[in-house]
């Protein structure tokens, strides 16, 4: 499959299947809002459908509010010209519930210069056009929703390889896979090592290096050692190093390591009192930098990593602008794929890991523009490890309808596909 290649749309069908391949899921109970830049579709965005019964109120949580966050959502296209609405309600295809947000929509997005160019009502069975009276081609209760499952576009979407999977609600009825014993006992005895480096810089380095070894491993990532998947675990339970893998992933090593001095992370040089500082005064614990970093773990058939262009100092992303997607202008997508496909691996074990590789997944998920998906996963994080605070933060800032940076901008968004449609 080329750039140059493209789904042509042949009918409302093919628009309506294009939107479960474009989600990744069927939706329901949600109005999918898509942008037109000319013939061709632009960004999809999906929100939930509020109460029928606000279709009579005013302020906030009435049709003009919800509408202006519709349009307000839909303006990060900056080239698009149009736009098309789709109502996917159990409510069946009766349009009269709707009525007064279909009018406040069309009033918004034509205020916004994304004039509504058409609708339509999509229920569990039927569906049909919003607009159409004609009751030779829209006698109620509509059309076969299976129209929409047998589309031509539908049905090249998945020779292409399309899937359509379960809707994130799902997700939260699946629990974790019994824990390996033997990742347990070693996560505890990687964690007590850690527990004497937490702030040492050569070990921060060592932990990234690990991490990268296994992140260049190409797709299906294999099943990873005992002693290897306890590392990775452990790691996930330093914050300051948690942290450092998702900005390494996304924005490379350089923005990694100079977030986290600038944090305070690293201790300033050997404290007073550890070999070779010419002092000896009684120390209270453990002292940080005072130890060699711990052995690596089993990295058999894990190459070196690959070195990448280092970028100047002063192009350097600080955390708050990757972990917002702020920064870098484009992010290492191929990576933090397989960041997820690491992460989906050593969360079966639960624990503070296990959150930790929850929120991780659900942060790639909100990065790619799909914050259904990241609430699901943030909330099931919250469930094993009650408290676990990157996900709540993570949760708010997504439930306030807070866009990634790199998903509101079309020339840095993640693609489903690669091709257009048009």
């Amino acid at each position: 499959m080329t750039a140059s290649d493209h789904l042509k749309i042949t009918g409302p069908e093919d628009i309506l299947g294009f939107i479960p391949h474009s989600l990744g899921y069927w939706p329901a109970g949600s109005l999918v809002a898509m942008t037109m830049q000319g013939t061709r579709l632009g960004a999809t965005l999906r929100v939930d459908l509020p109460d029928p019964a606000a279709a009579t109120r005013s302020g906030p949580a009435g049709p003009a509010a919800f509408a202006r966050s519709v349009a307000s959502y839909l303006a990060a296209d900056h080239e698009a010209d149009g736009s098309l609405l789709a109502f996917f309600t159990e409510a069946g295809t009766d349009n009269a519930p709707w009525a007064r947000h279909l009018a406040e929509l069309e009033r918004a997005l034509d205020h916004a210069g994304m004039p509504v160019r058409d609708a339509w009502l999509v229920g569990s069975d039927h569906w049909r056009n919003a607009y159409c009276t004609d009751p030779s081609c829209c006698a109620p209760p509509g059309r076969p929703v299976d129209e929409i499952r047998n589309s031509r576009l539908n049905a090249e979407m998945v020779f292409r390889g399309s899937a359509v999977g379960a809707a994130p609600g799902a997700l939260e009825l699946s629990r974790p896979e019994p824990a390996d014993p033997a990742v347990l006992e070693a996560q505890r005895d990687w964690e007590q090592q850690f527990a004497l480096h937490s702030r040492d810089a050569a070990q921060f380095r060592q932990v990234l290096e690990v991490w990268s070894r296994v992140l260049d491993v190409a797709a299906p990532l294999p099943t990873l050692p005992a002693a290897l998947a306890a590392y990775l675990r452990a790691s996930l339970c330093v914050l300051p190093w948690r942290d450092a893998v998702l900005v390494m992933t996304a924005a490379g090593p350089e923005a990694a390591e100079r977030g986290a001095a600038e944090f305070g992370v690293f201790d300033a040089g050997v404290p007073e009192g550890a070999a070779g500082s010419g002092r000896s005064v009684a120390l209270p614990g453990p002292v940080p930098g005072a130890f060699p970093p711990t052995p690596l773990p089993p990295l058999d058939g894990f190459p070196p990593p690959q070195v990448r262009p280092r970028r100047a100092a002063h192009t350097v992303a600080g955390y708050g602008e990757v972990l917002l997607g702020l920064a870098p202008p484009v992010p290492d997508w191929g990576r933090m794929a397989s960041l997820e496909r690491i992460l989906e691996q050593i969360g079966v074990a639960g624990g503070e890991a296990g959150a930790a590789a929850l929120t991780g997944r659900g942060w790639i998920e909100w990065c790619r523009g799909k914050g259904s998906f990241a609430h699901a996963l943030f909330s099931r994080a919250d469930e094993e490890h009650p408290g676990y605070r990157l996900a709540e933060l993570l949760d708010e800032l997504a439930g306030r309808g807070t866009l990634c940076g790199w998903a509101a901008r079309k020339e840095t968004a993640w693609q489903r596909f690669e091709p257009d449609v048009a």
